[in-house]
Parts: structure tokens; sequence; C-alpha cells
């Protein structure tokens, strides 16, 4: 295992993570279509509050929600990345690895490519927004695979696991395939701009569920420090030290697809940054601890994520990129980076 960064430049590193986040926090809120000074989001925030202006409807409704669902969501994911790689000692394990994402898929296509238009009927009976139905129905998907999958968690090893995840995916992935051969052009395109991935479907009447599901995943997820730790030398070695393996998993497994599902289910399958956030935060941190990774990783992958989506915006242009397009060019980069300047990758993982 590597040896911990210094304590003065763990807190120097964090430092800079943390006022990176803030930086492009406020960067997605004054940043779009429209750029809105710094002067305003202050007037926004601590002004009159019976203040109906434009200006405050745009930076409380839109830009603020946007830009926090960004943050939580880059967050969960890497958590979620960090966890996976642990447990299956794989570098390239990603939170969609156990068929996380195929199952929220295959829910939205059920909708979108069967259900429709009488599901698009239904959410807009709904009281809380349009796409409702689709977050219920990729969560719903996502809980489904997953259920398959830790049924299978305390009969099979870890790498069978990995193959049983992965065979799920394409099984699921050739179901939503027939669906969409079979579709009109229309429900088709709508699945698609689905599949792109946005964070800004979020809004402040879903943040209660969104935040509440991602917020206790994060935290829950420091309790695995010490065990995860052991787990990177084997689970040989991590049960002589009385590491309850088997629960482990379970809880780790468990957790990562509680936030990359509430993602998916709510801001569509956002790639990447899963896998390279933790990876970026090893490089970083010289360290393969998890006391130091887990926090870490919140930051970094709230960075990447708030970058990422202030690039789609394109701001100053008509238009916005695909978020997923704009996330495989911030992530992949950092990925090829880490695998050839990290040298000790392989001591990382045992």
């Amino acid at each position: 295992m590597t040896q911990p960064a210094s304590s003065s430049r763990s807190v120097l590193l964090f430092a800079l993570l943390g006022a990176g986040v803030l930086a492009l926090l406020l960067a997605n809120i004054c940043l779009g279509s429209a750029t809105i000074s710094l002067a305003d989001v202050w007037g926004a925030f601590f002004g009159d509050s019976s203040d109906e202006s434009v200006m405050r409807q745009i930076v409380l409704d839109f830009r603020l929600p946007r830009a926090l669902t960004a943050l939580l969501a880059g967050s969960a994911l890497a958590v979620a990345g960090l966890l996976m790689q642990t447990i299956f000692r794989n570098p390239l394990a990603d939170p969609f690895v156990l068929g996380v994402n195929s199952g929220a898929s295959l829910g939205v296509a059920i909708v979108l490519l069967v259900l429709a238009p009488a599901g698009v009927t239904l959410t807009q009976g709904l009281e809380l927004s349009g796409h409702l139905l689709t977050v219920i129905a990729a969560t719903g998907g996502a809980a489904v695979v997953l259920a398959i999958v830790l049924s299978f968690a305390q009969r099979v090893d870890v790498m069978s696991l990995l193959i049983l995840g992965l065979m799920l995916s394409y099984a699921v992935g050739a179901v939503v395939s027939i669906l969409m051969f079979y579709s009109m052009a229309e429900r088709i395109q709508s699945f698609f701009a689905w599949s792109y991935g946005t964070f800004g479907n979020v809004a402040w009447s879903h943040m209660r569920v969104f935040g509440t599901c991602i917020v206790s995943g994060a935290v829950a997820s420091l309790f695995l420090c010490k065990p995860l730790d052991a787990m990177l030398m084997g689970e040989r070695f991590a049960e002589s030290l009385g590491t309850n393996v088997k629960a482990v998993r379970i809880f780790a497994l468990g957790l990562a697809s509680l936030m990359a599902g509430t993602v998916t289910g709510f801001c569509g399958p956002i790639g990447f940054l899963g896998i390279a956030a933790p990876h970026l935060c090893r490089y970083l941190f010289k360290t393969a601890q998890h006391r130091v990774l887990i926090p870490a990783s919140l930051l970094g992958g709230a960075a990447i994520a708030l970058a990422a989506d202030l690039v789609a915006k394109a701001p100053g242009f008509d238009g916005a990129l695909p978020l997923n397009a704009v996330t495989a060019l911030v992530g992949a980069p950092v990925i090829i980076a880490a695998l050839i300047r990290q040298r000790n990758l392989r001591k990382a993982f045992g």
C-alpha cells in the first residue's frame, strides 16, 4: 500500500480542491447563455426576498439547483467509483459495472419507448415535474438489477460477481436495443436525449430525495475506511484482521449502487466521472488510504462534474453540448495520465 501524503501537503491539497470547487460553483452560476456578474449573484442571494426580478429567478431557480446537482452528482459518482475499484481491486471498475446503468436504461426505455405517449401524459399530471416518471423508472430498473446481483454476492467470489454484472449489462442492453428497433423515431429521440445526461433536470422539489440519498451514501462510506484499506491487501489478509469481507462487500456495493442509481435516475447515465476522479485523487495525494481518498474523491468528483457542466453549457455560444461527450473528453485524459504516471498503481490494488 502506498504511503500517505504528509499532513501539511494533504491539508494544502484539500484547501486547493475546496477552493477550486467553490470557484467552479460560482462560475456555473455566473456563466451560461447570459453572463451574470458576481454583484448580481450576491444581490439574488442576500437582496430583498420580495424581489421577483428575472435575474433572481435565473440564479435561484435555475442555475443554483443545476450547479448543486452537478456538485452532488460528481461527488456521488466519484465515491461510488472508488468503492467499486477497491472491492473489485480493478482500476477500471466504475459505478455501472454491476449493471446499474443498464437497469436504469431499461426502465427509461420502457417508459419512453413503450408507454409513450401514455407515459408522457402521466408525467404531465404529476405534481413534482414532468420527468418524475422517468426518474422512478430509472431508479426502479437500477434497483431490480442491483437486487439480482447482490443476491449472488454471498455465493460467488468477487471476480464472478464482476462477470455476472457485465453479463447482466449485456443482456439488459440487448432488450433495450430490441425496444429501440421496434419504436418510432420520436420515441427513440427522447430516449437518446435522456442518455446524453444533464444536470439541469433537478429542481428544488427533487433535491430532498436526490440530496438525501447522496449525502447519506457519502457519509456511510466514511465508516468503511479501515475495512476497505484491509481489503486492498487481499480478502484473506482482511479476514485475518477480523474484517467480515462478505458484509463489507455487500455494504460497499449497496452504497455505490444507491449513489450511482440516484444520479442515473435524476440526471441520466453520466460516464467517466466514477473512473477518473479516484485516479486523479490517488495521483494528487499519493496514497491509497481511504480516510484520505474518500473526502478527496468527494471534492475531486464535484470539481470535474462542475467543470464538465460549465463546458457543456458553452457560455457565450448558442446551444449546448451533450454532457456525456464532455465528461468523456475530460475524463479520458485523466485516466490515461493516471495510468501512465502513477507508477505504483499495482501496489495500490495489492
